[in-house]
């Protein structure tokens, strides 16, 4: 009677991860940044604005040089950025900790009005 063989197991004896487990798929997921396109441009000035579908940031630079003396403020917006609500709550989380980060290292950022 010939014996049943057992080698290493191959792919096919391993069981099938579940497509639908968000958790697996993450572990097997590699994110690739290309930058060959990016462009980077300096802000000091950011808005914000939303809809129920959107989130658009604004970012600037602040073109006037003495505030205190002058009733009306120039911005030069040079860039919009929109966003799912979901990719926004997303950046925000990030901006948080990031921010949490750095204080945590270089003490805390007082922000005027806050």
């Amino acid at each position: 009677m010939a014996q049943a063989r057992k080698d290493k197991p191959t792919d096919k004896d391993k069981p099938e991860q579940d497509a639908a487990d968000p958790q697996a798929a993450a572990q097997q997921t590699t994110v690739r940044w290309d930058g060959s396109n990016m462009q980077s441009s300096y802000a000091n000035v950011c808005n914000v604005s939303s809809t129920r579908e959107e989130v658009t940031l604004l970012f600037g630079t602040n073109q006037t040089w003495q505030p205190a003396n002058q009733a009306e403020l120039s911005v030069q917006l040079t860039n919009r950025i929109i966003l799912s609500p979901y990719a926004a709550k997303r950046m925000s989380i990030l901006l948080n900790n990031i921010i949490t980060e750095y204080e945590s290292r270089f003490g805390e950022l007082p922000i005027e009005g806050a």
